[in-house]
């Protein structure tokens, strides 16, 4: 932090009365690299340097950002003042023991060390691959890295400097049986690690073959049916379908998830474990400190099929009566915090996936995600690729399915969880305008009894 940051940091601090102060300020400096088809559509370096303020007086808050440090002090005075017109139930912010420290990005491999015209010319070679096929008649390359350096400062003592760095890579090609646009592709991520978008050949000429393996592929009708998930897929599925009704902002305000989202209530078998927590290293979700200057943690969300925890930001912990868990994030100063997952996780089961797959005597593989949607516990969502299974066999390659449901009779249907957990860390989660916000989610693979699933 430096100086004249300090010195108008406790500036701000010091002016009107409220019952909390925060402050933060943030810089970041982009690259993105994006191709459609053989286009090179955007080359782009961008720079923003900001800061905010946060009062909360009377359990009302008021927020205020700015573009520069200088006016910090008057953005404090003006947010307090904002704080003072709201007429909310008055709580007690939850005191943590005041931290000041410095925490350094974690790095592997510098994407800051890597000439502008090397990505360009591994982005490059990708789409030249993605291209090469006549029946490929298109693609997606999307590059992205940030360096994102956050310092925050409060009423309670703390001051905390932050810095992360993201790289992320979508790729995918696109095909057509001359009605349907037909895609495959995979999305990567990393905290500070360039070498994840390298030597990538493989993999995309395997996104090549499964495009041009759709066109012929059949659809299928919609059906009930047992449906086995892939890590990406099950992940995603944990994420939207679950994770976001773990948000305690989502509960407080909604008195019917109050009553339906009761601690110690159970949803799952016993063998179901869902977790999300900051303090889980090295991933695009983790981080020391929230946007509110609390700890990290690793907050279990059900153990056992049975729920046991959610994730707080101050005030909605207060509010329930409940711990804080460090998830109050904002994707930049311009918005304030408000509660998010970090990297949300269904546990390792007991089974292998070959298991889980012999014993299955009839239904679908499905793999990988293409989108999909939740409203409160019901859900939607698209497979990129789907298989039939046979009398435990992975057979052949059907068109991409949407599968549908209520969370909690999915839950209670989940019959089988193997031991092979990975995490994807290629998305972004939106939430209230900000998106897309860094998180990771991820599984092993799983079973799903009586699954609703229709033609993609």
């Amino acid at each position: 932090m430096q100086k004249n940051y300090k010195n108008i940091i406790q500036e701000s601090l010091s002016k009107k009365k409220a019952d909390y102060k925060e402050i933060r300020i943030e810089e970041t400096v982009s690259t993105r690299i994006n191709y459609n088809g053989k286009t090179r559509e955007n080359v782009s370096i961008n720079s923003h340097f900001g800061g905010s303020a946060r009062s909360m007086s009377n359990g009302g808050w008021g927020f205020t950002s700015f573009n520069e440090i200088e006016q910090a002090p008057t953005k404090m005075n003006e947010s307090i003042e904002l704080a003072n017109f709201s007429k909310n139930p008055s709580f007690k912010i939850h005191q943590n023991s005041p931290k000041k420290i410095t925490l350094p990005a974690e790095v592997k491999k510098d994407p800051r060390s890597i000439k502008l015209s090397e990505k360009i010319s591994l982005l490059d070679h990708y789409k030249d691959i993605l291209l090469k096929d006549k029946k490929i008649q298109g693609c997606e390359v999307v590059y992205g890295d940030t360096e994102r350096k956050v310092v925050f400062a409060d009423s309670e003592g703390n001051e905390i400097e932050q810095s992360f760095i993201h790289v992320i890579l979508r790729i995918a090609a696109n095909s057509s049986d001359g009605n349907d646009l037909l895609q495959s592709g995979f999305s990567i991520g990393s905290l500070g690690d360039y070498s994840i978008v390298e030597n990538l050949d493989e993999k995309v000429l395997e996104s090549v073959k499964k495009s041009i393996d759709l066109i012929k592929a059949p659809k299928i009708t919609g059906q009930e049916t047992t449906v086995v998930l892939d890590q990406i897929l099950a992940g995603v599925f944990v994420h939207e379908a679950f994770g976001h009704l773990s948000e305690a902002d989502n509960v407080y305000e909604n008195k019917r998830l109050q009553d339906i989202l009761k601690l110690g209530k159970k949803f799952g078998n016993s063998d179901l474990n869902i977790t999300d927590g900051a303090k889980i290293p090295n991933l695009r979700g983790s981080f020391e400190f929230d946007d509110e200057g609390t700890p990290s943690s690793i907050t279990p969300l059900i153990r056992d099929g049975v729920l046991v925890g959610r994730l707080h930001s101050k005030e909605t912990a207060s509010k329930m009566s409940e711990k804080t868990t460090g998830n109050a994030r904002a994707i930049s100063y311009a918005y304030p915090p408000i509660v998010r997952m970090t990297n949300t996780i269904i546990e390792n089961g007991s089974n292998t996936k070959e298991e889980i797959i012999n014993d299955t005597k009839d239904g679908l593989y499905v793999k990988n995600w293409y989108g999909g949607m939740t409203e409160h516990e019901m859900f939607t969502f698209s497979s990129a690729e789907t298989y039939k299974i046979e009398n435990g066999e992975i057979k052949e390659t059907l068109r991409p399915v949407k599968l549908s449901g209520n969370l909690f009779t999915t839950l209670k249907n989940i019959n089988g969880i193997a031991n092979d957990l990975e995490i994807n860390q290629g998305g972004g989660c939106g939430k209230g305008g900000q998106s897309p916000l860094p998180v990771s989610n991820g599984s092993p693979h799983i079973r799903i009894n009586n699954c609703l699933v229709s033609s993609g």
